[in-house]
């Protein structure tokens, strides 16, 4: 029993990181009053280029360090994205949503064209071999029994995404940058009579939004799938943004959400692998995570009050 809870436990960390990322960066850009529908797109271009450059870096004899040189310039790719993201919703005033979409299907459609561009018309960026992230372990933490190997056996990216949590956190609630960012979202008229550059501040936290995000798909195509096609993401980015809404836009709130909906993702791998899984269908087992996400949105993302100018075009410049 205890170690079937490891198990559990371990995939559940292992499948949360990245919509932990997701999350944090989805409530940074939110924080700010600019809807973060576009988490999707960052986290594609995140995994491309992650598994792109994790191979080029590859080839050129970087070894295990390939990998670390991807997740670096992962964060690009989603800041490139949340850029466009930022100038039309910041500068040009477009429907929040509206530019969102556009921005998962641009970074979903460019993203696939340059994998068949450059790996020879191939539907995937070639398998990682040693540019895949490898776990590390704790001394003395990782010896622990039961959840010791789960809890402090762990790939870099989960560390790095808990000082994200506790780095967001201490932004918002402990810097002036943190309460300048907060007035905007809530009353950006106010804060700027106060002074406050609300448009620049604005770019400021959606393109921070893409980068970290960007960070959660890379994380993705560096420890679990080994590459990038199509399916690398397939619709982690509003898995991220509905653990952003179920934690009501707080860092922990909404880490503590990307867990539970993690723990879906290890629960259908534990199905998969239990002796009764082929009286289950695939379909149902697959769609178990969406279905829980769906659930928890009905039924208690009623009670979350978004920050108030959230969406708006028709705020002070």
């Amino acid at each position: 029993m205890s170690a079937a809870f490891g198990q559990l436990l371990d995939i559940t960390l292992v499948f949360s990181t990245a919509l932990v990322f997701g999350a944090v960066g989805g409530l940074l850009s939110e924080r700010a009053g600019v809807i973060a529908l576009a988490l999707e797109g960052y986290m594609t271009g995140g995994a491309f280029l992650a598994a792109a450059s994790a191979y080029a870096l590859e080839r050129l004899g970087f070894g295990p360090a390939s990998a670390y040189g991807a997740l670096f310039l992962s964060m690009f790719a989603g800041a490139l994205l949340a850029l466009v993201h930022a100038a039309a919703t910041v500068t040009y005033r477009a429907d929040h949503v509206v530019s969102g979409v556009v921005v998962n299907f641009f970074a979903a459609g460019l993203s696939l064209f340059l994998v068949k561009l450059f790996f020879a018309g191939a539907g995937q960026t070639p398998t990682l071999r040693e540019g895949m992230l490898s776990r590390v372990a704790i001394p003395g933490l990782a010896d622990l029994p039961v959840v010791g190997s789960a809890l402090f056996r762990q790939y870099p990216t989960t560390y790095l995404a808990a000082l994200a949590v506790g780095g967001a956190y201490g932004l918002l609630y402990h810097t002036p940058l943190g309460l300048r960012l907060r007035a905007v979202g809530e009353h950006p008229e106010a804060a700027e009579t106060l002074g406050v550059r609300v448009r620049r501040l604005r770019y400021g936290a959606v393109v921070a939004s893409g980068a970290i995000a960007a960070l959660g798909g890379a994380t993705v195509a560096l420890t679990t799938t080994g590459n990038f096609s199509h399916a690398t993401i397939a619709g982690q980015g509003f898995i991220a943004l509905a653990a952003m809404i179920f934690g009501r836009w707080h860092p922990f709130g909404a880490a503590a959400a990307a867990l539970f909906f993690g723990m879906a993702t290890g629960l259908k791998n534990v199905v998969q692998l239990s002796p009764w899984a082929r009286a289950i269908p695939t379909e149902v087992i697959y769609m178990l995570p969406y279905a829980l996400t769906l659930l928890v949105l009905a039924g208690l993302a009623f009670r979350s009050t978004p920050p108030a100018a959230l969406g708006r075009t028709d705020e002070a410049r």
